[in-house]
C-alpha cells in the first residue's frame, strides 16, 4: 500500500513510462490492486494490460511475481522495464544454473521489483519456500485463459496455480487475458480461488485494425500485393501446416522478400534465431503456424495474414491482435475457402472427450460464419465476446467500407425455409441446398427428397450463393444451426412467424465484390526523411544494447519526434514514451539528430499542447512520395469532379468518393462545394437520414430501395455534416 507521501500512480506513469495519462480502465484497476483486492482484467492485446501490474509493483513494498507461459516474451518485457529504470528480472529454463542462482540471490536481497516466472516454477518446493521468506506483495497471472480447459489455449502447467491462494492467502491476485468468454472467465476465478474479484472488462474493439476476408483463389498473387503495400513493415503470415510455412517462405524469398518460416518442428535454436531476427527488424516476414506469436511483444506489426481459416474466433482474435499493438493503423487479412473446414474437422474428430469435441465444433462454426459474413465483421467479433456495438458500420472492415448491394430476398427466403421444413429439419445446409438446386445426389435420392415440391425450385442462384444466403438467415434468427460435426438446420419460431405472416426480406446480394483494405502504412509526420533517420538511429542503439528496436522507442514516439521536432530536453520529455530514464539514456543523441535535421532544412520546433495523432498527420509514405490521398486532394483542389478524378487516377468513382470523405474529415476547411449534389436530392436524402436518426448509409440505402447509390448518399452525408 502506498503511503501518504509516496508518489502517485500518475506521476510514476510519467516518470518511468513517459505517458501523461492512463488508458481507459487502467487507473481504476491499479487503484483496486493497491487496495489489496483481487482483479480479473480482460483487455485486448495492445490495450495496456501489463501496466496494470507493472505500475502497482512500483508502489508496493515487496516483490511482484508475474506468471507467464511465454518464455521468449519475458526477456523482452524485462529489457523494456530496465530501459525505463525499473528493477526487473526473469527466471526460466533459458537461463543457465549460474544465471538462475544470480537471479535468486537478487530476489533474496530485495533487489528486484518485478520477477517473471513460468508456471512450472511454482511447483518447485525450494522456490515456494523462497517466496515465503520474502515480502510478496502481488501475484499477476498473465494469459490467464490458459488455466481453463474451456479456453482456446489450455496449458496443463497452469493447473499449478490452483494452489496459489492456499500458499499465499493474503497476497492479492490479478489475472489478465485478452480473450475469454463467460465460461472461461468463471473458470479462471474458480481455479485461482479469487476472493470477490472485480472484473474489469475493457472493450474488445481494436479500432486501428482493419479486418477483411478474401477468396483463396489467386491468394499468393493477392498476398504479394499486400506485401508490396506494406513494404518494409513487419508482417506475420499464419499457415495451417508446418509444410505450408516452409514452402511459402521459400516462394516469398524467390520474390526477393526477407521471409523466414517458424513452427514447432524446427530445432529450438533455429526458432529462437528466427524470432530474434524478426523482433530486431532483420527479417520482415514470418510465415508461421500458431506456435508463433504468443511470445511476441513487437508493437509495430502492420499486417497479419491468415492463409487458412483458423479453428476458432478466440485464436483468430488473438492472432490478429498481434497487429498494431502501438495503436497505429494495421491490416488483418484472411484468405478463405469453404473447404478449410474439413482440415479442422479431421483433428476435432480425434478428441476423445465428447463435450470437448462438441465445444470445438461449435467454435469452428462461429469461425466459418465470420468468414461468410456480409455484415460488419467488427460487430460480429465484439458480439462473440459479449460486447454489443450500437453502430451498424465500423468503417474498418471490408463489408462496411463497400456494403454489398441489397435485393428483395423474400422469394428465395421462402424457398429455403420451405425446404428446411419439408426435409424434416434433420439435415445440414449443404443437403438442403442440393434439394433446392435439384441435384441428382445419392443421399437426396435415398431420402426420397427428389419427390418433394421444393426439389429444383431455385434457378437463379448457385450452390455458394445459397449457402451464403442461408448463413445470413441464421445470423438474422430465421434459421438455427445445431452443434456438432453433422450440424442440422431448423426453422426458429421467428422464422415460422415470418413465413406465416408473409413478411418481406431484404438481404445483401451474395458474392459481393472483393474490397481492398483502405489503410496501408500509418499516416506519418511531414518529415518522412527524419523519421527514417531516427529509425536507423534506433536500430543502431538497439543493436549496441542487444535489445529489440522497439525497446528503445516505439514507432509512435518516432512519429511524434518527426512531427513535433523537439529541440530541448523539456520538449523531448513531452514525446509519448519518453520518461526520465530514456531522456537520460537517449535524449542527447536523438536531440542532436533532430536539431541537425532542422538546421539543414530550416525547420523550427513544432510542439503542440496535445500529442500528435499519427492518423491525423501529413500523408507521405516512408520514401517521401506523395500518398494516394494527397494525389486525389491535388486534383480536388483543381476543381475536378468525381468522374474526372476517377479517370485521372485510374480508380473507381466509389474509391474517389471515399478519398474525398477521408480528406474532408481530416481537413474541414477543404472546399468541396463544386461537388455538392442537386438540392432536390439533398433535401430528400437529408430527410431520410433524419427520419432514421442515423448517419449510417445502409438504412438510408434500403429506405430508397437502391434508387440512390452509396456514392450519392456518402456525398450528401458529407455536406449534411458541415451544415
Amino acid at each position: 500500500m502506498p503511503t501518504a507521501t509516496a508518489p502517485s500512480p500518475l506521476s510514476l506513469l510519467e516518470t518511468y513510462f513517459g505517458y501523461r495519462e492512463f488508458r481507459p480502465l487502467q487507473e481504476d484497476i491499479i487503484r483496486h490492486v493497491l487496495d489489496g483486492k483481487d482483479s480479473l482484467v480482460l483487455m485486448p492485446t495492445g490495450g495496456g494490460k501489463s501496466l496494470c501490474y507493472q505500475l502497482p509493483a512500483l508502489c508496493l513494498p515487496g516483490l511482484t511475481l508475474v506468471i507467464s507461459p511465454l518464455i521468449s516474451l519475458m526477456k523482452d518485457q524485462v529489457d523494456a522495464l530496465r530501459q525505463n529504470g525499473v528493477q526487473a528480472d526473469f527466471l526460466n529454463s533459458s537461463l543457465s544454473y549460474a544465471e538462475q542462482e544470480e537471479v535468486l540471490h537478487r530476489v533474496r536481497n530485495r533487489e528486484i521489483t518485478l520477477l517473471y516466472v513460468a508456471p512450472e516454477r511454482l511447483a518447485a518446493p525450494p522456490f515456494q519456500e523462497l517466496l515465503k521468506d520474502i515480502t510478496l506483495s502481488l501475484i499477476a497471472v498473465d494469459e490467464a485463459h490458459c488455466i481453463s480447459q474451456w479456453g482456446h489455449d489450455f496449458r496443463p502447467d497452469y493447473r499449478n496455480l490452483t494452489r496459489l491462494r492456499k500458499t499465499f492467502p493474503h497476497v492479492p491476485i490479478i489475472a489478465l487475458t485478452a480473450t475469454a468468454t463467460d465460461p472461461v472467465r468463471e473458470d479462471i476465478i474458480n481455479s485461482l480461488h479469487m476472493r470477490e474479484p472485480q472484473t474489469f472488462l475493457s472493450s474488445f474493439n481494436r479500432p486501428n485494425l482493419h479486418y477483411s476476408v478474401r477468396p483463396k483463389k489467386h491468394a499468393f498473387d493477392d498476398l504479394l500485393g499486400l506485401l508490396k503495400k506494406h513494404d518494409s513493415s513487419s508482417v506475420i503470415i499464419y499457415c495451417f501446416s508446418r509444410k505450408d510455412t516452409e514452402s511459402l517462405a521459400v516462394a516469398l524469398r524467390q520474390e526477393g522478400l526477407k521471409a523466414a518460416a517458424y513452427h514447432a518442428g524446427l530445432e529450438a535454436g533455429t526458432r529462437q534465431k528466427t524470432q530474434e531476427k524478426f523482433i530486431r527488424d532483420e527479417v520482415q516476414i514470418i510465415t508461421a503456424t500458431i506456435a508463433f506469436g504468443m511470445g511476441i511483444d513487437k508493437p509495430d506489426v502492420r499486417l497479419v495474414v491468415h492463409m487458412d481459416m483458423p479453428k476458432n474466433i478466440e485464436g483468430y482474435y488473438q492472432e490478429t491482435g498481434r497487429a498494431g499493438r502501438d495503436g497505429l493503423p494495421s491490416d488483418c487479412v484472411l484468405f478463405y475457402a469453404p473447404g478449410d473446414r474439413r482440415k479442422h474437422v479431421f483433428f476435432i474428430d480425434q478428441l476423445s472427450d465428447d463435450a470437448e469435441r462438441q465445444n470445438a465444433y461449435g467454435k469452428l462454426q462461429h469461425m466459418q460464419d465470420f468468414c461468410e459474413l456480409l455484415s460488419c465483421r467488427r460487430s460480429y467479433l465484439l458480439q462473440y465476446f459479449g460486447e454489443n456495438r450500437e453502430q451498424e458500420q465500423c468503417d474498418g472492415c471490408d463489408t462496411c467500407l463497400t456494403p454489398a448491394e441489397t435485393f428483395d430476398a423474400t422469394e428465395v427466403t421462402q424457398k429455403i425455409i420451405s425446404a428446411v421444413l419439408k426435409t424434416g429439419e434433420r439435415f445440414g445446409i449443404n443437403h438442403v441446398v442440393k434439394v433446392l438446386l435439384g441435384k441428382n445426389d445419392a443421399k437426396v435420392r435415398e431420402c426420397g427428397h427428389t419427390e418433394l415440391s421444393v426439389f429444383g425450385i431455385v434457378k437463379d442462384f448457385g450452390e455458394p450463393e445459397l449457402r451464403q444466403l442461408s448463413s445470413m438467415l441464421i445470423q438474422r434468427g430465421i434459421l438455427q444451426r445445431s452443434q456438432g460435426m453433422y450440424a442440422t438446420v431448423s426453422v426458429t419460431g421467428e422464422g415460422r412467424a415470418w413465413l406465416l405472416e408473409r413478411r418481406t426480406m431484404k438481404l445483401p446480394r451474395p458474392d459481393a465484390p472483393e474490397v481492398t483494405a483502405k489503410k496501408g502504412k500509418p499516416a506519418m509526420a511531414g518529415e518522412a526523411a527524419l523519421f527514417e533517420e531516427l529509425r536507423v538511429l534506433r536500430k543502431q542503439l538497439a543493436d549496441d544494447r542487444n535489445v529489440p528496436p522497439f525497446v528503445i522507442f516505439g514507432d509512435v514516439s518516432l512519429y511524434e519526434m518527426a512531427a513535433l521536432l523537439p529541440q530541448s530536453e523539456e520538449s523531448f520529455l513531452r514525446i509519448a514514451g519518453v520518461g526520465k530514464s530514456k531522456l537520460e539514456q537517449f535524449g542527447d543523441v536523438f536531440l542532436r539528430n533532430i536539431r541537425s535535421y532542422c538546421a539543414a532544412h530550416n525547420l523550427q520546433e513544432n510542439m503542440q499542447p496535445a500529442a500528435v495523432k499519427p492518423e491525423r498527420i501529413s500523408r507521405r509514405d516512408a520514401s517521401g512520395k506523395i500518398s494516394t490521398y494527397e494525389q486525389t486532394k491535388a486534383l480536388l483542389q483543381q476543381g475536378l469532379g468525381i468522374a474526372e478524378m476517377a479517370k485521372a487516377r485510374g480508380f473507381s468513382e466509389t474509391t474517389i468518393v471515399q478519398h474525398v470523405e477521408k480528406l474532408k474529415q481530416d481537413d474541414d476547411s477543404l472546399s468541396i462545394v463544386h461537388m455538392r449534389p442537386a438540392e432536390e436530392d439533398m433535401a430528400i436524402i437529408g430527410a431520410a437520414f433524419k427520419e432514421h436518426q442515423t448517419v449510417a448509409l445502409k438504412p438510408v440505402f434500403e429506405h430508397f430501395d437502391g434508387r440512390y447509390s452509396y456514392d450519392t448518399l456518402r456525398m450528401v452525408r458529407m455536406f449534411l455534416a458541415g451544415e
